[in-house]
């Protein structure tokens, strides 16, 4: 009984621990500020950026981070994006794990939060604005405009000795004229807009990233040599760090699935439509899943007949619930 108890402690502990790169590669460990990806014209102060900027290069406390036409990719906490659009600016306030502070001066960030615990004090400051991200979603800011927008999850926004609660699909508008009360916005406009579908394109390279890393560390079924918990892994094919789990699967906003090493072996990369039809990738969860964590066992599922592979599987893509069961 003993020895079932401190193994189940160890577990515990090794699922909640973040990491923050993966120790096999040469590559430095990712901290909050480390580029991800650069596309076209970027620089952090004088410095310009390229591609080959990914995974060395990190904006420090107190440095900005410029675009052009271009667009970056920066990790702050593991799990969280943070997408810097053409023509912005925006600078690193505080790096820290617990205190994690970004100041949008210029164009439009968006950040995408796939996993955040109760002792991340996780801020974006714009026009004088401060925003506490609560829980895992998408959220917008537009900083030529004066609005904080919450696409998914829940934000608390201070201004002027206020504070207001903005739920998903709502913007409140900061700026010395904007109104007190969150408003409903289109998500539906606003998901045609170019950052948008940008970072939805970056969260699907990263979806795939993560299902090739995860299994690198899925061996017979347990973790894997190299494993050190949840948090950022490097990959090498598309030279990116990429989020993965501790546990379970975790479906972000854009519907990407994000697999934790021991669930890796159901992710739902392709079917065959049958007549010799190419595979299809439904790595997208319905919209009903989407920013949505599954934790049943994988017993259940694998009971249910879901087994998908890079090999493919016949028939109709399933569906599935929070329970685990599946259905065609």
């Amino acid at each position: 009984m003993k020895s079932l108890k401190y193994g189940a402690l160890w577990l515990a502990a090794l699922l909640a621990v973040p990491v923050f790169a993966d120790t096999s590669t040469s590559k430095s460990p990712a901290v909050p500020g480390t580029l991800n990806y650069v596309e076209g014209q970027a620089s952090i102060g004088s410095q310009a950026l390229n591609s080959k900027s990914a995974g060395s290069t990190e904006l420090g406390e107190g440095q900005s981070l410029t675009t052009t036409t271009g667009k970056t990719e920066m990790l702050l906490t593991p799990g969280v994006f943070l997408r810097l659009g053409d023509h912005s600016s925006a600078n690193m306030v505080s790096s820290s794990l617990t205190n994690t502070q970004v100041a949008v001066n210029q164009g439009e960030a968006m950040v995408e939060v796939d996993q955040i615990y109760p002792q991340n004090d996780l801020r974006i400051t714009e026009n004088g604005t401060s925003t506490r991200l609560l829980k895992t979603g998408l959220y917008d800011f537009d900083a030529n405009h004066g609005l904080v927008r919450v696409v998914d999850g829940k934000a608390e926004v201070t201004s002027n000795d206020r504070n207001v609660i903005v739920k998903g699909g709502h913007e409140l508008a900061v700026n010395n004229a904007g109104s007190s009360k969150a408003q409903k916005f289109d998500k539906k406009a606003f998901a045609a807009t170019d950052l948008y579908r940008w970072s939805s394109l970056r969260s699907d390279y990263l979806a795939q990233a993560n299902v090739d890393t995860a299994r690198t560390y899925s061996v017979n079924g347990w973790y894997g040599p190299g494993w050190f918990g949840p948090g950022w892994y490097w990959d090498p094919w598309f030279a990116a760090y990429t989020f993965i789990p501790g546990e379970g699967i975790f479906y972000n906003p854009f519907g990407w699935g994000f697999y934790s090493p021991l669930w890796v072996y159901s992710a739902p990369v392709y079917f065959r439509g049958g007549n010799g039809s190419r595979p299809v990738r439904i790595a997208h969860a319905p919209t009903a899943f989407h920013n949505r964590s599954f934790h049943s066992s994988p017993a259940v599922w694998h009971a249910s007949g879901f087994a998908g592979s890079s090999r493919g599987f016949s028939g109709a893509p399933r569906s599935f619930t929070p329970e685990g069961s599946f259905h065609r």
